[in-house]
């Protein structure tokens, strides 16, 4: 409802994966936040979807049928993610492989607008698996709606996407420890960051560089991700909405992992290369400010 995208009529909306954030201005539960989401349909329109949440399931369904509009599934397009099928996933990342011209990629075939097409994306992680599905759900429909859209189009499409900060890998070099910068700002994220870690780093040591906006689920976050760390380093953003050292370590009180404070994201950093072994990777993660600040620092091309 409070989309900056309702300036436009649009020929296919997407809703992706709801969940609790910026409850300030979306409401308190997932059923209000679906609420607000759903004000990107229109009367007599095309909404591209996945099952999720119940709750969220039960308003997209609603307004749909309210508005007659016609619901789009993208299911067909999310490939089979049981145990059996880990063929899908990118492969354990190995320490030292990692590189531009090798990086880890999901790799699995799907049937799209009647061709067989490879699917090979760069974005890490089962929640990615949903997100390119809803991306091809999207692309067929417009196709269908006489744009040039192809199978082809959308195999280059999902190949050459670049989404910077999304488990995004870079390799040690110089000294400098494996870096994953990863924009997890709520608890949903920090679950997804958590499953694609244990996937991909399972027997390597972690260190983690934190920080997150005040108004966040703090402590929630700390709890899921904690956990994984040999080490935290909590810092803050220079934001002035950034909780402070403190305040993290307050907020994530009830957890055993030791929280080390730094002033900033250059100190940060300066702590984490000090103290990382041969084979830790250094999780940088919490906020998009965060994660912002490190790139530069790091000298990151967007």
């Amino acid at each position: 409802r409070l989309d900056a995208t309702n300036v436009i009529e649009p020929r296919v909306s997407v809703i992706t994966d709801i969940s609790l954030d910026h409850q300030k201005f979306l409401g308190n539960t997932v059923s209000e936040i679906a609420g607000e989401k759903v004000g990107i349909v229109r009367p007599g329109g095309v909404v591209v979807t996945l099952p999720q949440q119940p709750q969220a399931n039960d308003v997209i369904g609603r307004t749909v049928m309210d508005l007659d509009a016609r619901a789009v599934s993208a299911v067909p397009y999310v490939p089979p993610v049981s145990p059996a099928s880990a063929q899908c996933l990118a492969p354990p990342l190995q320490k030292g492989i990692v590189a531009e011209s090798a990086a880890p990629m999901s790799r699995y075939p799907l049937q799209v607008m009647g061709k067989e097409i490879m699917i090979e994306s760069p974005l890490i992680g089962r929640h990615q698996l949903r997100n390119i599905a809803l991306a091809i759900g999207a692309a067929e429909e417009l196709g269908r709606q006489g744009f040039p859209v192809t199978a082809a189009s959308i195999e280059q499409g999902v190949r050459e996407t670049h989404w910077p900060g999304r488990f995004q890998v870079l390799a040690a070099t110089n000294g400098a420890p494996e870096y994953v910068l990863d924009v997890a700002h709520n608890p949903a994220g920090a679950w997804a960051l958590r499953s694609t870690l244990s996937a991909s780093y399972a027997e390597r040591p972690l260190t983690f560089i934190f920080g997150a906006m005040r108004d966040k689920a703090i402590g929630e976050m700390a709890e899921i991700l904690f956990p994984l760390a040999e080490r935290v380093i909590a810092t803050r953003a220079d934001n002035p909405r950034s909780a402070a050292p403190e305040e993290i370590r307050e907020a994530a009180s009830r957890i055993s992992t030791h929280i080390e404070d730094a002033g900033d994201m250059a100190d940060a950093l300066a702590m984490a290369r000090t103290s990382a072994g041969p084979d830790t990777v250094v999780v940088i993660t919490g906020s998009i400010y965060i994660v912002g600040e490190a790139m530069r620092l790091l000298q990151v091309r967007i």
